[in-house]
């Protein structure tokens, strides 16, 4: 079978699932949304380094709500989490899937007039809404599930994520959005910091590891840390001083009957001083009980792809291409993608 796709918008990670998609049997891209003019009216093959389509990307979001796919793979720059709701439940109102790759990995968690709004629009629509990616998307609500298979008694579950910033060019980007460089005072208060603003997408996934588990959680706590720089460090967007904050080791805590069950741990550094390796892998999992696992992630391209584009983006895009089925046939409403779906026939 065949389903006709939308990928709306195109930065890196919108870019690398176009790819994915152009390049699969099962996926054909009808349009692209894009939200600048300098990309509007592109060939979509040749905007993802493919052969030409035929088919022209579009800023008209009444233009992809016209071509009726069966999925749009919704990958908007996030900002706040839930930046993009407008977008999105019109694309649901009008009957269209969605896979997100920045969050709803459990809408439901968030309650409140949120959630009403996106299951309305399931609803009138007879539609549905799925995240997809890697984190949000799989290492916690999927791969560490399935390492639990391994445990007879499971104490703690710990996702932990490593991220160099060091190679970040954009000064606007590193020192600006995420804070590094700025002294706790600095830093004390803000709204718009990655703990903040995403605070909402990261306690889902935490919420939807749980119910995999079968585990009913009290809350979700933020436990955050920052480390400064001990001496001047020079990267590509700049100079971090000494004193500054060098390494941004994001924490959200499920808890249950008043303990800490579930971790995720997110490492956003500049040096390596406060890790526990100078080269860290991209993922470790760390599963407390009896027996207790670990397992260490990379990913690593194809050997016979040549182009500049790193793995973790492809993986994101192969998770994408891999949920198309599954929300397509699933019920009407708000999901927890299951930890294993269904493959391509």
């Amino acid at each position: 079978m065949t389903y006709r796709v939308v990928q709306w918008a195109t930065g890196a990670m919108g870019t690398a699932c176009l790819r994915m998609m152009l390049d699969h049997p099962g996926v054909d891209v009808v349009g692209v949304h894009v939200y600048s003019e300098s990309k509007a009216g592109l060939d979509v093959g040749e905007m993802a380094g493919r052969p030409a389509t035929g088919v022209r990307s579009t800023r008209d979001p009444q233009a992809i709500l016209d071509l009726r796919p069966d999925v749009v793979v919704h990958a908007g720059r996030i900002g706040t989490y839930g930046s993009h709701d407008a977008e999105i439940i019109a694309l649901l109102e009008a009957g269209i899937n969605v896979v997100s790759i920045n969050g709803y990995s459990h809408p439901e968690h968030l309650e409140g007039p949120r959630a009403a709004a996106l299951r309305e629009a399931c609803s009138r629509g007879s539609s549905s809404l799925v995240a997809a990616g890697l984190n949000p998307g799989f290492a916690a609500e999927q791969l560490a599930v399935v390492a639990s298979g391994l445990v007879g008694r499971l104490d703690h579950v710990e996702i932990v994520e490593h991220a160099d910033s060091r190679a970040v060019r954009d000064p606007e980007y590193l020192f600006g959005v995420l804070g590094f460089g700025q002294t706790p005072a600095q830093l004390e208060g803000r709204t718009d910091g990655p703990d903040v603003a995403l605070h909402g997408m990261f306690a889902e996934v935490v919420a939807a590891t749980a119910q995999h588990l079968g585990l009913a959680l009290d809350t979700i706590e933020p436990d955050h840390v920052l480390h400064l720089a001990e001496r001047d460090l020079e990267v590509k967007a700049g100079t971090v001083a000494a004193g500054t904050v060098s390494h941004f080791n994001w924490r959200w805590h499920g808890v249950s009957d008043g303990a800490r069950r579930i971790t995720l741990s997110i490492h956003w550094y500049l040096e390596t001083t406060h890790l526990d390796t100078d080269e860290p892998p991209l993922w470790q999992l760390h599963l407390t009980g009896h027996p207790g696992v670990r397992v260490d992630v990379e990913l690593e391209k194809h050997p016979d792809d040549t182009s500049r584009m790193p793995a973790e983006p492809y993986a994101v895009g192969a998770s994408v291409v891999n949920a198309v089925p599954w929300v397509v046939a699933v019920a009407p409403g708000l999901h927890v993608r299951p930890v294993v779906t269904p493959s391509w026939t």
